[in-house]
């Protein structure tokens, strides 16, 4: 079993730079299968996990890898017919159609549209469902407060409720359980276990941080923080923190996505510096890192996901005023207008200018369009009078034309007078300026095409990276 402490035994590396924990190797044994599970070691039971798409799926596919009977939840048919065929529809997830096949041939995972009746067979019940944004940057409920009366008639005496999903600080008390206790007719902390553990994963890296990310749990009541650590101890190879509360394990989440938004921030202002003055600011933050304390993030065009953009606006939910996250906010989703103006500076202007957006998802190799900086990119190039055409290898032309783009093919000549890239799909470094005849500028938003070739006369501006600087340091 997991080890269960009350201090994570990893932090921060004072080596600057980018930080990656190794994965913890798997010291379980097999799982006696209980029913009813109450926690006990080296047993498992039975557990629902509410949202089945790209966190939950390999959530349960590793829930059931570790001898627990496992029940995917989803409100889409498609994904349920898929999951009890032993088919993973989630894409770009090394290591998870191959694990669902094996836990469904094995009968340990099945799927189902009925939350309440597979939270009366569970022991466990884990929800990851999204909560977004709102026009106003609130806490939009619109999918967890189903999602939570769905599961709230199955709850039971001795059910175990973990939200992994995202939240302000105070909902998983506050605004949950008190749902539940309605529903269900039973206290929380008394007959049945509620608890907040969030989820710390990468797409496309989801199974590998399952197995080197420490899982932070905080109950409602010390029992349902020992319950839930329990259930994850039996489940994870990385270490489980109980925490002091579920309010402390709700802000850790906000508080580490903050962070980030913050720096990536700072580093956009820093960005703003190197350009005043010629300078090359990958160097200078590679050469600031290089010091033990330092670990400044990259510049770029913006920030997208489900997570950096939104969880800020959830602590500024339940804390507002807090002028550094506020401003952090500002300034990345500022930098889509700062790359408009700048190409209309060297275009001499965008009105009647054929322009080619290269990098439509939010990062490169994630099929996810939330909160993705090219969608108002797109919108305020068109509000400019510019013809705006888009590619991404991950979309259709269809799904091109939907963001309000036509879509361009990889290696078509066209008379765009100007390229910006939005991600930093390796597929772009080899982009041939001579498609475009016409071409006068690339706008690299994320400095990945610091190295491209391109005919004299075309301006190049990178994001704190100049056409002096670009050939240099980190090319």
């Amino acid at each position: 079993m997991s080890r269960i402490v009350t201090r994570p035994s990893v932090g921060a590396s004072m080596l600057g730079g980018s930080i990656k924990l190794p994965p913890q190797p798997c010291t379980h044994g097999p799982a006696r299968p209980v029913t009813p599970w109450t926690g006990e070691e080296g047993t498992a039971g039975t557990v629902a996990v509410v949202g089945a798409g790209k966190m939950g799926l390999p959530l349960a596919a590793q829930f059931a890898t570790h001898g627990w009977r496992v029940i995917a939840v989803d409100v889409n048919p498609a994904v349920v017919d898929a999951v009890n065929a032993g088919r993973s529809h989630v894409g770009e997830e090394p290591g998870l159609a191959e694990m669902v096949a094996t836990v469904h041939a094995q009968g340990r995972l099945r799927a189902t549209l009925d939350a309440a009746a597979a939270a009366r067979d569970a022991d466990v019940v884990v929800l990851i469902v999204p909560v977004m944004l709102d026009e106003r940057h609130q806490p939009d409920y619109r999918y967890m407060d189903p999602a939570v009366d769905s599961i709230a008639p199955g709850v039971h005496a001795g059910s175990t409720v973990i939200f992994e999903t995202t939240l302000p600080i105070g909902d998983t008390r506050g605004r949950f359980a008190p749902r539940l206790e309605r529903a269900s007719g039973l206290v929380a902390g008394r007959d049945f276990h509620v608890a907040f553990s969030p989820e710390r994963l990468f797409s496309g890296a989801v199974l590998a941080n399952l197995a080197a990310y420490p899982k932070l749990v905080g109950g409602t009541a010390p029992a349902s923080t020992d319950r839930a650590a329990a259930f994850y101890a039996s489940v994870l190879d990385a270490e489980v923190v109980a925490m002091s509360s579920a309010e402390a394990a709700e802000f850790s989440k906000l508080a580490d996505t903050t962070y980030r938004d913050v720096n990536i921030g700072l580093a956009n202002e820093f960005a703003r510096v190197a350009d005043l003055h010629g300078i090359d600011v990958t160097e200078v933050i590679a050469a600031a890192n290089s010091q033990p304390y330092s670990h400044i993030h990259m510049p770029g065009i913006g920030v997208g996901g489900h997570c950096i953009p939104v969880y800020p606006h959830l602590l500024l939910a339940r804390a507002p005023g807090l002028r550094i996250v506020e401003t952090a906010r500002e300034v990345n989703d500022g930098q889509t207008d700062r790359a408009l103006g700048a190409v209309d500076s060297l275009l001499g202007g965008l009105a009647g200018a054929s322009v080619l957006v290269l990098g439509v998802t939010y990062r490169e190799g994630v099929k996810e369009l939330a909160y993705s900086r090219a969608i108002p990119l797109i919108r305020d190039l068109a509000a400019a009078g510019a013809d705006v055409a888009a590619y991404d290898p991950l979309l259709s032309p269809a799904e091109i034309e939907a963001l309000g783009a036509r879509p361009w093919a990889w290696g078509e000549a066209g008379g765009f007078r100007a390229v910006v890239t939005q991600t930093a799909d390796p597929q772009f470094a080899s982009l041939d300026p001579a498609w475009f005849p016409d071409l006068a500028v690339v706008y690299d938003g994320r400095n990945s095409l610091r190295t491209l070739a391109l005919p004299e006369g075309v301006a190049y501006l990178g994001v704190g990276v100049q056409a002096g600087t670009r050939v240099r340091a980190g090319g």
